[in-house]
């Protein structure tokens, strides 16, 4: 179990991390207008810190190794630990989410106290969205160096002290600085809660596993300006906002602590090697890990360069990524644009006005309720449709084709409801077909670079969190003057037509996609195998 005999088979599949989602066997061909570059392609599949791939020969027979069926492999482990493991994974997600937007409900006491204007509060979630743009890029490469819990511990400790030096902030300088600094390490459970749903769920379940964690990015950011709101209301002060989210996120991190486990393999085969090494004497037992292993510094430069040069070569890859990163700027734009028409159009306190929020989360678990009852099911139809061969990316687009429309229908509906004379109702309710459209949206989308993207998926991936949270702190340094100039109608107008001009982007790509991998290098592509019929199926 320990070590892997010279006559041994390869493990099954080891399913990888957000940062490694590309399969070990390439399920395309490449293109042949465009092969891949061997160098790339090898990069892909070498994976060495989880050993040889099914089929490969092993280097010796010292080499630790972890098979499908091992105890200790993380996907063997009970089913409801898992679902605990997936849960816990997705509350981190929603505190740091969480703690981007509660400072919007607190606006007014904090220009109060500091005396600054509308602008620079705005910077209060600003930049701590923009911390988004530089965690990834830390947490993700470092996490495979230490594993997935010390990053989540070490994180989390001093994330949680920012909070305290937000709430005990004496000056501007100070709660913009630890604003900043405390997003940088809010994003560690962005970065790596997904690769922790890849460290423990196979192929199959992993789509509902995700489906429900997908709530928790949009959870956080509808839950916190309510939370604020009221707290502003009952009259507390504004630092009592930055001290329950230090409760919040020391909580999260005694859990962290002691009950979550260490979920990636690679670091699991190395604590295995030190262990027989330490019991019988032999130092000859190795891990992967241990021969392969990069410095911070090569992850660090693998992570800033190859990420961006993928995504300046990709026009698919470029529109799909402008589509999500609108979406998610869209997403805290309107922190500054509900206030101005619920809080001065219709006369609500800061805390009634937080709860216009939650129709966007209502609508967000309706979306998810609808995946997992409509659209995953399908999917599973398919798989047994196209195999042996893979389903084509494309499939993954059904959800977005309905909710693309529906996207930009909602923009309409909340902007010309927004009239004071208008019942409230109104634009409130048009948050639930936004909520449910931007579910479908990002899962549909997300899955599609996935499965396009086979080889480079975690380059594109990376590269599309960091334009998204660029777009998730710039939206809202204009929203205030928008609303104000154009007023409600026209702003959320603009916006409509703007999601009206990428409404067909996923219906070009449902249509042409196939087409258009075959003419990228970094999405390989083969036509569908003809689905097999009961005669074949028996005959084989």
């Amino acid at each position: 179990m320990a070590a892997r005999p010279a006559s041994a088979n390869a493990p099954g599949t080891q399913e990888v991390s957000t940062t490694e989602l590309s399969s070990r066997t390439p399920t395309f061909v490449e293109s042949q207008d465009h092969p891949q570059d061997a160098e790339d392609v090898n990069s892909e599949f070498e994976h060495e810190a989880y050993g040889p791939a099914p089929g490969e020969k092993p280097v010796d027979s010292y080499e630790v190794i972890m098979g499908p069926s091992d105890p200790d492999n993380p996907k063997t482990w009970k089913h409801w630990y898992r679902w605990y493991i997936t849960a816990l994974s997705a509350i981190l997600v929603l505190n740091a989410t969480f703690a981007s937007s509660a400072p919007s409900g607190i606006v007014r006491q904090l220009m109060e106290e500091f005396t600054f204007s509308t602008e620079v509060a705005t910077l209060t979630i600003a930049l701590f969205v923009a911390g988004y743009c530089v965690g990834p890029l830390l947490w993700g490469p470092l996490s495979e160096q230490v594993g997935r819990k010390p990053v989540f511990v070490a994180s989390f400790i001093v994330y949680t002290g920012f909070q305290v030096g937000c709430a005990l902030a004496p000056n501007t300088a100070a709660i913009l600085v630890f604003r900043f600094l405390g997003g940088t390490f809010a994003a560690a459970p962005l970065a790596n809660s997904g690769a922790v749903m890849a460290d423990i769920w196979d192929a199959d379940t992993r789509g509902k596993a995700l489906a429900l964690f997908t709530l928790a990015p949009f959870a956080g950011p509808a839950l916190g300006p309510t939370v604020s709101g009221f707290m502003t209301v009952s009259g507390v002060s504004w630092r009592w906002v930055f001290w329950v989210q230090t409760i919040f996120a020391g909580v999260c991190l005694l859990f962290v602590i002691f009950t979550l486990p260490e979920t990636y393999v690679p670091i699991l085969l190395v604590r295995r090697a030190e262990k027989l090494r330490k019991e019988t004497g032999d130092t000859r037992y190795w891990a992967p890990l241990e021969r392969n292993k990069k410095t911070f510094s090569q992850h660090v430069k693998h992570v800033l360069a190859r990420p961006f040069l993928i995504l300046f070569r990709e026009p698919m890859l470029i529109a799909i990524t402008l589509y999500m990163s609108f979406i998610y700027g869209v997403m805290y734009l309107l922190f500054e644009a509900y206030p101005i028409v619920f809080t001065i159009g219709h006369g609500f306190n800061e805390g009634i006005s937080g709860l216009m929020f939650l129709p966007i989360f209502i609508g967000g678990a309706i979306g998810v309720a609808i995946y997992l009852i409509v659209f995953n099911p399908a999917y599973y139809r398919a798989m047994q449709k196209y195999a042996p061969a893979p389903v084509p990316p494309e499939f993954r687009l059904g959800p977005c084709l309905w909710a693309a429309p529906i996207y930009t229908m909602s923009f309409f509906w909340f902007g010309w409801t927004s009239y004071p004379s208008v019942s409230y109702w109104a634009p409130l309710m048009a948050g639930v077909p936004m909520g449910c459209a931007i579910v479908f949206l990002f899962n549909g989308l997300f899955n599609y670079t996935i499965d396009a993207y086979l080889f480079v998926a975690a380059s594109a991936l990376s590269s599309m969190t960091v334009v998204r949270s660029l777009f998730g702190a710039g939206f809202p340094l204009f929203a205030t003057q928008m609303y104000e100039t154009l007023n409600p109608r026209w702003a959320s107008t603009l916006l409509g037509l703007i999601a009206l001009v990428m409404t067909p982007i996923p219906f070009v790509l449902q249509k042409f996609g196939n087409r258009l991998r075959r003419k990228s290098k970094y999405a390989p592509s083969a036509p569908p195998a003809p689905p097999v019929t009961g005669e074949k199926k028996q005959a084989v």
